[in-house]
């Protein structure tokens, strides 16, 4: 069992609820305004690609995960790369899924045809990209855990 694992199976009830509520948070975030969940404030010129939904679960679930070791985290392993990490990793995510011509800043920057000939197919990479910055930064947020373990003097508390 890898030390980050180790970390995740010791967390509290507390940990696992507010991961839980942040990786909805992250999905409804960017699954409205992308269109993924239909509404009459947002639409789509290009339907979802197949891998949508499933690369948004992914990318909300690392996010949740991420924001739940912030919950009662120790201070020594707070660091500001992973902090910066969950922030791209999310960011990452709304640009790959979300409709390569409804984005005003890529129509800007490549136009409409670029941003179906040069974006479209640039945003599975995105994805990928995105994945791994979120993995990264719960993996340094756990395995700070594990590195710099912290007591809690006087009383107990309960979470």
């Amino acid at each position: 069992m890898t030390g980050a694992t180790q970390v995740l199976l010791s967390w509290p009830v507390r940990r696992w609820l507010v991961a839980l509520a942040a990786t909805a948070g992250f999905v409804l975030v960017v699954a409205v305004p992308t269109d993924l969940i239909d509404t009459p404030a947002f639409g789509r010129e290009i339907p979802p690609t197949w891998w949508a939904w499933p690369s948004l679960l992914v990318s909300s679930t690392l996010g949740g995960l991420l924001v739940a070791t912030y919950v009662q985290a120790p201070p020594q392993s707070d660091r500001a790369s992973s902090r910066r990490g969950g922030w791209l990793g999310g960011l990452l995510t709304y640009f790959a899924v979300g409709c390569p011509v409804c984005n005003k800043l890529v129509l800007l920057a490549l136009g409409s045809a670029g941003a179906i000939t040069w974006f479209e197919p640039f945003q599975p990479v995105l994805q990928a990209l995105a994945v791994l910055i979120l993995l990264w930064a719960l993996r340094s947020r756990l395995l700070g855990e594990l590195s710099c373990p912290t007591t809690v003097s006087g009383e107990l508390t309960r979470a």
